[in-house]
């Protein structure tokens, strides 16, 4: 094998390698060709030399150019990244619904399944994918499901049969074949390697990864204020919570350390026969926590609004919820209320309708799903009739249409734009949601990023009528909004962060 012509980043990439620059983790991989070995930045061995190197932009292009994993840095374990975010929508949601798993497993859909929930063709899709990584979207489904197979095999001491079952694979010998035609290394002898012995599955613990900088501590706050009594659970380096995901019930505790750059992620599951669930649970949970963010490149946007917004915080993350459902009640119930009100509302919205479960001496409740709520009286909730009705609508309505987009519930009574926003912000844990909506966020940007008015700008009459001030200052706020995410795009959600936190 020989090294190609180099990458535009190469220099940057060269400094960030020899430095093991965390924050470049997962944002490149180095294929070393004296050895046929690709790493992460921050592998422990000794760096190569520069003429034997040459860097891959993700692991597939690295592995399609003849390259195998690394076993000592595993690139199976680094953050993940996504350069073709706020650029290729539809490719961007046809990813994180391959990475969930949607396309393995005895739950599997079709391809032409997959290009229906994204609202394009077959052909599209498949171009998309070869235009933007070189590769069809079933290759790439499944080298994440070998790269999560590596983890397994590296991280825990589950069977290779139960790995295999893991991470989509219904045969076996079909595991086997394809992970060594594809990573030049059998299961076995990774998991010889690793000195682990098979062992079955209980609690399975797994090392995420981050990028930092990594605010914690602003996370860990935002979850605790907002908690859900018996359905979530913190302390100083801890945060937990129940789930349901498909037939998959159970709850994880997320361990934090800023030395590993890390959370050490427990996993506990109701019943066995749900670990066809466990890659998209892992999903969720990279969400919930948003491991996978550049905070470089977010924080270089953030700080171009300039004096408008002088002291950027580093490291703030989108705090997720499970699902997108569970992120609408939470709106509609902490509609013009306090954050302590809204809590306290979903908390007895759990209690009356969630159910109970018990794994490993812990009891958990779960978050009502629609069926539990779709003809609730929800009498134990002190609020409007008209929110308790949203709520039973929305509930109706997914269970009706379970691959609705969230745009659709605009025809819900009682949800608006605010509540969708929120949803795409905290459910969906999308990039680029500035809360125009919400009372602080709009009186942050009218406070930091108001521009000086203008001689052109004239002044409003003495005798405007009121109406019309109203009018003119909500025109003027939808215009200075609209700019200020065109300038951050495709960042919004973290200047909404960057706000909420000044207040």
């Amino acid at each position: 094998m020989q090294a190609e012509a180099q990458h535009p980043k190469a220099e940057q990439y060269r400094t960030a390698r020899l430095s093991r620059d965390a924050r470049f983790d997962g944002l490149f991989f180095v294929g070393v060709f004296s050895t046929g070995i690709f790493c992460r930045p921050i592998c422990p061995a000794v760096p190569a030399k520069e003429a034997n190197v040459r860097y891959f932009d993700d692991a597939l292009s690295a592995a399609q150019a003849g390259l195998r994993p690394c076993l000592r840095c595993r690139p199976d374990s680094a953050p993940g990244s996504n350069p073709w975010l706020g650029k290729q929508t539809s490719l961007n949601r046809a990813m994180s619904l391959i990475d969930a798993g949607v396309l393995c497993g005895p739950q599997a859909i079709p391809m032409t399944g997959l290009a229906e929930r994204l609202g394009i063709s077959e052909r599209y899709l498949r171009q998309l994918f070869h235009d933007s990584l070189g590769t069809s979207p079933k290759q790439y489904a499944l080298y994440q499901q070998l790269m999560f197979a590596k983890q397994l095999l590296h991280q825990t001491k589950m069977p290779i049969t139960q790995v295999a079952y893991a991470a989509g694979f219904n045969s076996v010998r079909r595991f086997n074949e394809i992970f060594r035609q594809q990573l030049q290394l059998t299961p076995s002898e990774i998991r010889k390697a690793t000195g682990q012995p098979s062992l079955p599955v209980q609690g399975l613990t797994l090392k995420l990864a981050y990028r930092p900088p990594y605010d914690w501590q602003h996370l860990r706050s935002f979850f605790a204020q907002r908690a859900v009594p018996e359905m979530e659970w913190l302390d100083e380096q801890s945060y937990g919570r129940s789930f349901v995901l498909g037939a998959a019930k159970g709850y994880f505790c997320a361990v934090h350390s800023e030395q590993e750059a890390c959370f050490h992620v427990t996993i506990h599951l109701a019943e066995a026969d749900s670990l066809s669930q466990l890659k998209g649970i892992i999903s969720h949970i990279r969400r919930i926590l948003d491991l996978d963010a550049d905070m470089l490149t977010i924080g270089d946007k953030l700080q171009a609004l300039g004096k408008a917004l002088p002291q950027v915080s580093p490291g703030l993350r989108l705090p997720g919820v499970w699902s997108p459902f569970e992120a609408a009640c939470r709106a509609i119930l902490g509609q013009q209320v306090s954050v302590t009100q809204a809590i306290k509302l979903l908390g007895q919205l759990v209690a009356d309708h969630g159910e109970t479960i018990s794994l490993n001496e812990k009891t958990v409740r779960l978050f009502p799903t629609p069926a539990a709520l779709v003809d609730a009286s929800l009498d134990g909730l002190k609020m409007p009739g008209i929110r308790k009705e949203a709520i039973r609508a929305l509930a109706a309505f997914v269970m009706a249409n379970p691959e609705s987009e969230i745009d659709d519930w605009l025809q819900i009574k009682g949800i608006g734009p605010w509540t969708l926003d929120y949803v795409r912000l905290r459910g969906l844990s999308l990039p680029d949601v500035l809360l125009v909506g919400d009372l602080v966020v709009k009186q942050q940007l009218l406070v930091n990023l108001r521009p000086e008015p203008s001689s052109c700008d004239g002044e409003p009459a003495e005798d405007e009528d009121p109406k019309a001030a109203k009018k003119r200052a909500q025109a003027q706020y939808q215009a200075l909004s609209q700019a200020v995410l065109r300038q951050v795009a495709p960042w919004g959600s973290y200047l909404t962060l960057q706000l909420w936190n000044r207040q």
